[in-house]
């Protein structure tokens, strides 16, 4: 049963040891070429995708009593795919049944089985872009990206991090105490990795494999029979990975069941009873704070690893490079309209100005500065498309037609139904309307008395509300030493001085630990030792030596 994980164990190693080191590394290519993936894979992809449309999606052996889903793609059409659904009970008691099996087969044949899935579904990422693409609204580039390479590179990154620490002690040793004149102790000891039980992937619609994937093969990796549940209106990207990993499975001699998908529809949602029920022992949630406070508070029994709510923030201090920050920060504002965990909202500016290489700016011309920068990156309706992408869900732009009151209009956004480009509001740093979550293409520029007061209040924000990002631009060395103690007091990532094609919302798979669990914008860490390690436990038995 150990074909698979010897076949890719190159791959594997040089993960861990990229996971060490922290440096660029990646096996799964970002570029969506037809010279890497094949001559015509592109156009297969979307042929494989339009024959999913329009009928029931099938998943040999799956549990079934009904068929579920009706997600409408951003960019218009429904997609007409039904799912195999059942009752959470059925399903429970599917992956029960799978468990020992797992259990029983072992670190390196469930690795193995990881592994090959892995490499299945980067074969297949156009595929994934276009199923992301049609049901979280983000752009072609984007989707092939976050949905494909980018999501597989968290995938590897959890079951190489899970393979080190699973692997990290001996399974086996001989203890001999000595007894002075007396013979001494003689013992045989063996250690068992053994997985806690049922798992629960709980995804999101923005984007269901980059955020799903490190709890999905964290866990399966770890022996814990997994049941996904997507979000209603980004079904089909699950799906599909759900139905790799269950025929790796059976080639594997493991059962299916391992790996099962929780269907439901708005308003019959099944979740609170998937979360609730004894056996599942881990939930992997991305999602409101609001809802992450009700697992926390009804879903006792599980391990809880969460991406929720924060306020991402920027403060602009000074700059030897006013043109390329604005430029920066318009892209890092506009990609994907703003729907993306890292994507800042305040901009702390001072009320007086700043200093920059075109001379002095003032809270007015630095904020007219990032209002330009968004309009030069749009000016061109076609990069503006794929830039911006689709609103994922109607609410966004109910948030956002709602927001035009909260703050003196810097920018407008433009663009109709799920099409929106980023609005800009100038606050006081006395209102309150910054100090929450405002999810979608919507940015405050927040007048402060100082670089270290707008330092204290995004920290301060970060601590209390919770953030993943925070981005300085300053040329004060020492000024720039307070922010970093600052913000790392306040357990968020900071990005100082971005310039180029490197921006705050980017997180690099195998160097950057996605959210840090250090403020209330999660409580786990993609990939640390800690994400994984609570996922099997180590048990001894022993016996005196032969």
């Amino acid at each position: 049963m150990t074909e698979l994980f010897d076949r890719h164990r190159p791959m594997l190693e040089a993960a861990a040891s990229a996971l060490r080191t922290r440096g660029y590394w990646t096996p799964f290519a970002e570029v969506p070429s037809g010279k890497i993936y094949g001559e015509h894979a592109r156009e297969e992809g979307l042929a494989s995708y339009e024959s999913l449309l329009n009928k029931p999606f099938e998943i040999a052996g799956h549990p079934e009593t009904a068929r579920l889903g009706a997600e409408l793609s951003p960019f218009g059409p429904a997609l007409g795919i039904t799912y195999p659904a059942a009752a959470p009970g059925a399903l429970i008691a599917a992956g029960e049944a799978a468990r020992p099996a797992l259990a029983a087969a072992g670190i390196e044949a469930r690795i193995g089985v990881c592994l090959e899935a892995l490499a299945r579904l980067n074969a297949m990422s156009f595929l994934m872009a276009n199923a992301v693409m049609h049901t979280t609204g983000q752009a072609f580039a984007m989707a092939f990206q976050a949905g494909g390479p980018h999501a597989q590179d968290r995938a590897l990154e959890a079951v190489a991090m899970a393979w080190a620490e699973m692997t990290r002690f001996a399974a086996e040793a001989r203890w001999e105490k000595p007894q002075g004149k007396a013979a001494p102790i003689v013992l045989e000891k063996h250690w068992r990795v053994v997985p806690v039980g049922v798992s629960l992937a709980i995804g999101c619609n923005t984007f269901p494999t980059w955020n799903s994937y490190s709890g999905i093969f964290a866990s399966l990796a770890t022996g814990n029979p997994v049941i996904v549940k997507p979000h209603p209106a980004a079904i089909l990207p699950l799906a599909l990975t759900v139905r790799v990993l269950r025929a790796v499975l059976v080639e594997a001699g493991l059962p299916a069941d391992a790996v099962l998908l929780a269907v439901d529809a708005p308003g019959a949602e099944i979740t609170k009873d998937l979360a609730t029920d004894p056996a599942v022992k881990l939930i992997d949630y991305t999602g409101s704070g609001a809802f992450g406070d009700w697992l926390r508070a009804h879903a006792r029994q599980a391990q809880l690893f969460t991406e929720e709510t924060g306020v991402n923030s920027v403060v602009i201090a000074g700059s030897d490079d006013f043109a390329g920050l604005c430029a920066n920060l318009a892209f890092s504002l506009a990609l994907y309209s703003g729907q993306m965990c890292t994507a800042p909202q305040n901009i702390y500016v001072p009320a007086g100005g700043i200093e920059t290489d075109q001379g002095p700016k003032s809270f007015d011309e630095v904020a007219a500065g990032i209002a330009a920068a968004i309009d030069a990156l749009l000016a061109d309706p076609a990069r503006a498309e794929g830039v911006l992408g689709r609103l994922a869900n109607p609410a966004t732009r109910a948030r956002l037609d709602a927001a035009r009151g909260l703050g003196r209009v810097l920018r407008e956004s433009s663009g109709e139904g799920r099409l929106a480009s980023p609005l800009l509001l100038a606050v006081d740093g006395e209102d309150p309307v910054s100090g929450a979550e405002c999810f979608g293409p919507i940015a405050f520029v927040v007048s402060v008395p100082d670089a270290d007061a707008g330092i204290a209040r995004a920290a301060d924000l970060a601590r209390e509300k919770g953030a993943i990002t925070a981005a300085l631009w300053d040329t004060d060395e020492a000024r720039i030493a307070r922010a970093i103690e600052a913000f790392m007091a306040a357990g968020v990532n900071l990005s100082i001085n971005l310039s180029g094609a490197i921006f705050v919302n980017q997180s690099a798979g195998f160097s950057d630990f996605h959210v840090t669990g250090a403020n209330p914008a999660g409580t786990a860490s993609l990939t640390d030792t800690a994400f994984v390690t609570p996922r099997f436990r180590r048990v001894m038995w022993r016996r005196p030596a032969a």
